[in-house]
């Protein structure tokens, strides 16, 4: 009798702990850290938060003010991946560091502007005006390209936009001036400052400084643009279930079509009715 009493209570304490392991396996979550720009990156990162808390994935995210330390963050393994830049700064970046970085998947374009409190369009900027950029050379290609569409600037045949630099100029009609050695988080100081007769912003600064790059810029860059917004994992990592799900929340029908009403073309989903 005292035998089955012992078998029996150790029956019962093997099926307990069987439950709670149980228990323990289903309740787990899956950390995600993601680096990001605040604005929008940050702002679209927490949208999807409630959706992959469903999916059993925490998602943690750290707000960068700049754009080099993201990457190299990422590189280090202090993050798991990071959202803030197009595909040709990915490139440029991995060039310059023996990266290996990857493109995970597009979510937006933030379209690069040209804003003046001197003058209300590119035709009325005078001869010699001076247009200040940021010293971000992956975005040099996406100045060059509003300005030869306004026709005051014309290329050197077989240039590359993506990787074109103010040195690929072959005709400049107006004889504009280029000051390229500014931090680009910097750029909304000197055109609130009325510093230059243009300033070139990103729109993520453009928006967090409380503009309206439809609306307050000069000249807005097209819809058509190759710097589309991604996010970058290291080489290996794209098609980790986490990674996975976290690209499929980025590209709902549901977040696609929340970043069109929230930022009212000043951020434009790269797939408006979801992938």
């Amino acid at each position: 009798m005292k035998k089955k009493w012992i078998a029996g209570l150790t029956s019962i304490v093997a099926v307990s702990l069987l439950l709670v392991g149980c228990g323990k396996s289903s309740s787990k979550e899956t950390t995600l850290t993601v680096g990001a720009s605040n604005i929008p990156h940050a702002q679209i990162l927490k949208h999807v938060q409630p959706e992959l808390k469903k999916e059993g994935i925490n998602l943690k995210i750290k707000v960068f003010q700049d754009y080099v330390l993201p990457n190299k963050d990422l590189a280090n393994k202090d993050l798991d991946a990071n959202y803030f830049q197009h595909i040709p700064f990915l490139d440029n970046w991995n060039k310059q560091n023996n990266g290996t970085l990857v493109n995970a998947g597009k979510v937006h374009l933030e379209p690069i502007g040209i804003y003046s409190k001197k003058y209300k369009s590119l035709s009325d900027l005078p001869n010699g005006a001076t247009v200040l950029v940021s010293n971000n050379v992956a975005d040099y290609g996406r100045v060059l390209t509003i300005l030869k569409d306004a026709g005051l600037i014309t290329l050197k045949p077989g240039t590359k936009i993506t990787s074109a630099t103010f040195a690929d100029i072959q005709d400049n009609k107006k004889n504009l001036k280029f000051k390229t050695d500014l931090e680009p988080k910097l750029m909304p100081q000197f055109y609130s400052k009325n510093e230059g007769d243009a300033v070139v912003i990103n729109a993520n600064y453009a928006v967090q400084a409380g503009l309206d790059p439809t609306k307050d810029s000069i000249a807005l860059e097209k819809n058509s643009s190759p710097y589309v917004n991604i996010v970058a994992v290291r080489k290996g990592d794209k098609n980790k279930p986490a990674i996975k799900k976290l690209m499929k929340a980025l590209q709902s029908k549901d977040t696609q079509q929340w970043i069109t009403k929230k930022y009212k073309g000043a951020v434009i989903p790269t797939y408006p009715n979801g992938k």
